[in-house]
């Protein structure tokens, strides 16, 4: 049952394994693999740290989403950012990502990805401004650290993604696992 739903404000995707990734019309999901064309897809994992540990680890961060209110927090602090920025494949706007439950559903026309936890700020978001890994950082009002660059999810059913596309929102039975660092 479908529970709230968001929007697609742009996608991103990128050949080579950088940080950020560049705009585009149009990405497709590929089922159990991710973005085509982009280093981070496939079935196992394609994090260049990870694959140095463990190359055989399943991908669960196929599909990295990142929501647009983030640009407004961090303008605040004096950091620009701009759509692909981040390394994200798809902005989104009007979701509480880090709120949301593992296993949540998202249904974006066609595709459908399961959200499989959230992604690690690494010091690399310092390329973009100086401190900003700092501020990609919080806490919450029991003090417990909050992360705040974004979600990683894997392809259930693949399809092409694009902006303004409507994102569809289903969460998982209870009992609701948090999300924890993939």
């Amino acid at each position: 049952m479908e529970t709230a739903a968001g929007r697609v404000v742009s996608v991103s995707a990128s050949a080579a394994h950088g940080f950020s990734k560049q705009p585009c019309d149009e990405i497709r999901l590929l089922a159990g693999l991710g973005v085509e064309g982009d280093a981070h897809c496939g079935a196992t994992t394609q994090h260049r740290y990870k694959m140095a540990k463990d190359p055989t680890l399943p991908n669960l961060a196929q599909v990295h989403f990142l929501p647009v209110e983030l640009f407004s927090e961090m303008a605040a602090l004096g950091y620009t950012l701009a759509p692909g920025a981040m390394g994200e494949n798809v902005l989104t706007e009007g979701i509480h990502l880090k709120t949301l439950p593992t296993g949540t559903l998202f249904a974006i026309g066609e595709a459908v990805v399961e959200i499989s936890g959230i992604r690690d700020p690494c010091k690399q978001i310092d390329a973009l401004g100086k401190g900003l890994t700092k501020a990609m950082f919080g806490r919450d009002a029991k003090g417990g650290l909050v992360r705040k660059a974004g979600i990683m999810g894997v392809v259930r059913t693949g399809g092409p993604v694009r902006a303004g596309d409507r994102i569809a929102i289903t969460l998982p039975a209870k009992p609701h696992r948090p999300l924890e660092v993939v």
